[in-house]
């Protein structure tokens, strides 16, 4: 697969610009199908976990919180859309994005949405991914799930992302966590948040 690069521009951040390289960041993504552990998915780099994500359900809505390797929190919630926030809260002034359900991604201040901000395509069933810069051709992320014989017998999903330089890559991890939700809604774990 070749990897398209694009011209050097300004980072482009949705979380904060702490997390823009300006190299391609490989993300390794373990979800745990069934857990009651301190999160269901963990997030690595080179062997480094740098991120953890817990969910934690009711009958009203679903709430995710992505955690950073110095604790610092992104809370995702869905009610009839997916929503993030940032830190803790759920107050509209601190709302980073919100996605429908099509995976159109757009960003707090994008009241009209006319227009995406960011935009998901692929398939669950070729198990692939990509995510585009607003309406167009520029990929910012790909994202592909591997299947082993070990992730079957010990219930545990793979998957390998490639962010590209000077994009948020606690943005893609937090696109990639609605996603899987998105595609497989009725899945409820024990997590605790």
């Amino acid at each position: 697969m070749a990897i398209l690069s694009r011209p050097q521009a300004d980072p482009i951040w949705v979380i904060s610009p702490y997390y823009c390289a300006p190299y391609h960041v490989d993300l390794g993504i373990v979800k745990k199908i069934f857990t009651i552990s301190d999160g269901n998915f963990v997030v690595n780099t080179n062997g480094n976990i740098i991120f953890k994500v817990k969910g934690v359900f009711s009958l009203v809505h679903k709430r995710r919180i992505i955690v950073d390797a110095i604790g610092n929190p992104i809370k995702m919630t869905a009610h009839r859309r997916w929503k993030a926030y940032r830190g803790d809260s759920t107050d509209s002034k601190d709302l980073l994005f919100g996605a429908k359900t099509k995976l159109d991604v757009f960003l707090a201040h994008n009241t009209k949405e006319k227009v995406c901000d960011f935009k998901v395509e692929g398939s669950r069933f070729k198990k692939s991914y990509v995510i585009y810069a607003g309406d167009t051709s520029m990929v910012i992320a790909r994202m592909r799930k591997k299947q082993t014989a070990e992730s079957i017998l010990i219930r545990k999903d793979y998957f390998m992302v490639t962010v590209y330089p000077d994009i948020d890559y606690a943005f893609i991890v937090a696109l990639i966590v609605i996603l899987d939700e998105i595609n497989h809604p009725k899945h409820v774990d024990s997590g605790a948040g």
